[in-house]
């Protein structure tokens, strides 16, 4: 005689499975509206992996990507022994690592200040005044950047002469020491407001009956501020810093491209740079897809890395 339970694994599958196309049919709008971003996604970050393959090639343009001379790892061997790569990617680490650590800590700490503001009025306008520069384009931003510190009437020049701090104007953007420090205030200018709007909406998300019995314990603003609000935040912080540490090596090249020149080329040029102009200026494309693998595969390495320690340490994931 068989046992009365052999049949309920089965049953059970069985039943998840019509739950899933039950709630499937319910949400078939939502499915339907989610769908166009689906095939774009998939068409700009899936299908481009496919030439890949290039750079295990010798491509010429002139040829399919199929009849090309095939090389093997000789772009990755003469990447990593070319010396010039090795800066880059020094430049690459030292600015996304900086503007990491300032672009978090910074829109944390403003948004807190902004959460604690009891005029709406005020407090609205200061937070759109503060996220107008994301909207601003980072040809305006640089030609604003580079006046501000010019030599010749430089706002910047003209207040520190004023204040007796320097004798004569200094050559802010000849000095590649302190290139680093200019991209990374810049940025923080120009994206602190619209990256503090996230932690707002996450401080807004936290329950009012904390900080009244807070209030009632005799807890000040500060006491709220580290006992309640930076802990109501913390999941929203880690899931963005931790997808941010797998932006390290992919940091884009607009900020370093607009405010740098042949000076402080030594310390302006990231990978993306070096890719634009070893890979597409000299065509040379099998090394500039060398380099994309090279990022992109570091970038996926550092979020998992990341969010093992954060696990770790938290016993919680976002992957």
């Amino acid at each position: 005689m068989k046992p009365l339970t052999e049949g309920s694994p089965k049953i059970g599958t069985t039943n998840k499975k019509n739950r899933f196309w039950f709630k499937a049919f319910q949400q078939r709008y939502l499915y339907l509206m989610s769908l166009p971003f689906v095939i774009w996604i998939f068409i700009f970050s899936y299908v481009p992996v496919w030439g890949w393959i290039t750079a295990f090639q010798n491509y010429k343009p002139k040829n399919s990507i199929l009849d090309q001379k095939w090389v093997g790892l000789d772009n990755f061997i003469e990447l990593f022994q070319d010396e010039r790569f090795y800066i880059v990617l020094r430049n690459t680490l030292a600015m996304s690592t900086m503007g990491l650590i300032v672009g978090f800590t910074v829109p944390v700490i403003f948004a807190l200040l902004l959460n604690e503001m009891r005029g709406q009025f005020f407090k609205r306008s200061v937070q759109t005044i503060s996220y107008l520069p994301h909207f601003v384009s980072w040809v305006v931003v640089a030609g604003l950047v580079s006046k501000m510190l010019s030599t010749d009437g430089g706002a910047i020049n003209q207040l520190l002469m004023y204040l007796n701090i320097i004798d004569a104007p200094v050559q802010f953007m000849a000095k590649g020491e302190w290139f680093w420090s200019i991209v990374t205030l810049s940025d923080l200018w120009k994206e602190m407001g619209w990256n503090s709007i996230i932690f707002l909406a996450a401080m807004a998300g936290i329950d009012p009956e904390l900080y009244e019995a807070s209030t009632v314990d005799g807890a000040g603003r500060f006491r709220k501020m580290w006992h309640i609000t930076l802990p109501g935040i913390r999941t929203t912080f880690m899931v963005l810093f931790i997808l941010s540490i797998g932006h390290l090596v992919s940091i884009g090249f607009e900020k370093q491209f607009l405010l740098g020149n042949p000076l402080v080329s030594d310390y302006s040029e990231v990978l993306d740079l070096y890719a634009l102009k070893y890979g597409i200026q000299m065509s040379r494309y099998s090394y500039g897809t060398a380099i994309g693998i090279f990022n992109s595969v570091v970038s996926i390495l550092l979020v998992f890395i990341a969010n093992g320690i954060y696990k770790r340490v938290t016993k919680e994931s976002i992957i």
